[in-house]
């Protein structure tokens, strides 16, 4: 499922209109991701939790030329679903 067809599938459930709905769904992202920005992570009740976590640095090594590189520290955004 895309962003078009979830857009369109809530605006059908929801009987509203398209451009309400896709307003709606542009809001509620940008509000995970402004709060993932802050590292807070987002429940989202019957989903399941989304969080940014400090992946460490590390050394990589490129298997065609056997050169290693390092890797710097950063975050990554991850998604853990709800347990059933």
């Amino acid at each position: 499922m895309n962003n078009k067809d979830l857009i369109s599938a809530l605006s059908q459930k929801t009987g509203g209109k398209t451009t309400d709905t896709q307003s709606m769904v542009l809001t509620t992202v940008k509000a995970i991701i402004d709060k993932m920005c802050d590292a807070e992570p987002v429940n989202i009740n019957g989903l399941g939790t989304f969080d940014v976590r400090k992946r460490n640095e590390r050394i990589i090594v490129n298997p065609g030329t056997g050169k290693k590189n390092l890797v710097p520290p950063k975050l990554v955004a991850t998604f853990k679903p709800r347990k059933k």
